[in-house]
């Protein structure tokens, strides 16, 4: 299942293919927020919406990569980062984690949530 909002252009797919490059070498130019999800979890349905919107927001200035856990091998990013359970979300800055959250949140906690480690 497909969450992403048409149009939106801060907010991408990503894989282990290209993870590295759309993430890890993106967040040297400016944070992304990486989402954990999978397709059989509610609150990942539930979340999306709150996260897509609050990046919308930053027009620009913070980007959203939606990584789905169960295509591919993408697990083994989950691995790499000691992801537990789903959703995870991830603020990425200089090529490194540097903050996380999980379980679905409202809007307002994701917008303090930016604000405090997109900085």
């Amino acid at each position: 299942m497909h969450f992403t909002r048409p149009g939106n252009r801060h907010v991408f797919d990503v894989n282990l293919i290209d993870f590295a490059d759309r993430v890890i070498a993106a967040s040297h130019q400016l944070p992304v927020l990486v989402d954990f999800w999978a397709d059989w979890c509610a609150p990942c349905r539930v979340i999306a919406p709150n996260l897509e919107k609050a990046v919308e927001e930053r027009n620009g200035e913070v980007k959203l990569a939606k990584l789905e856990v169960d295509e591919g091998e993408n697990m083994k990013l989950a691995g790499r980062y000691n992801v537990r359970g789903f959703p995870t979300i991830m603020m990425f800055r200089d090529g490194e984690p540097v903050a996380h959250f999980s379980s679905a949140r409202p809007l307002h906690f994701i917008r303090e949530f930016i604000d405090e480690h997109a900085a």
